[in-house]
């Protein structure tokens, strides 16, 4: 079984704007985690929080191309780290393609199917608030998910 899955959202901003939202901890809050420790750099541990869910996690980033590509572990305190990587694509100005996959899911696992259902749900919903964050300037959308 493919354990990887992909999620591709098209954003009408410049790669640098889908960049930095991501990785500034002064941006990120308004599309995704409430808050993040400080600046994603290759090498950091990040520490993330959901406020609202009362839950933080760690990732480690392994790898940045700025204004192309971001790539970080995280899951490993709860003994299911996968592989995030971020793939930034400016075809033209104001028209980038976002693409994240997320690979690593244990095929062993009896739960494999439904963790990466969520995940991939959980993509495409933070995709769906950072277009809204950077094409409308909606900052509300973030913690509205009910599980």
């Amino acid at each position: 079984m493919e354990t990887q899955i992909t999620t591709k959202f098209r954003i009408y901003r410049s790669a640098k704007e889908v960049f930095e939202a991501i990785v500034d901890p002064e941006k990120i809050g308004n599309f995704w985690f409430s808050s993040s420790s400080e600046r994603w750099e290759e090498g950091k541990m990040i520490t993330l929080r959901y406020e609202e869910y009362d839950a933080e996690g760690i990732i480690n980033v392994i790898e940045i191309d700025r204004n192309k590509k971001i790539v970080f572990k995280w899951g490993a305190e709860h003994d299911n780290e996968t592989i995030v990587t971020i793939t930034i694509n400016e075809l033209e100005k104001m028209n980038t393609i976002i693409e994240i996959s997320e690979s690593g899911f244990k095929e062993e696992d009896p739960e494999v199917v439904n963790m990466m259902t969520d995940q991939k749900g959980g993509w495409v919903y933070m995709l769906s608030c950072l277009k809204s964050y950077l094409e409308n300037d909606v900052k509300n959308l973030r913690a509205s998910l009910v599980h």
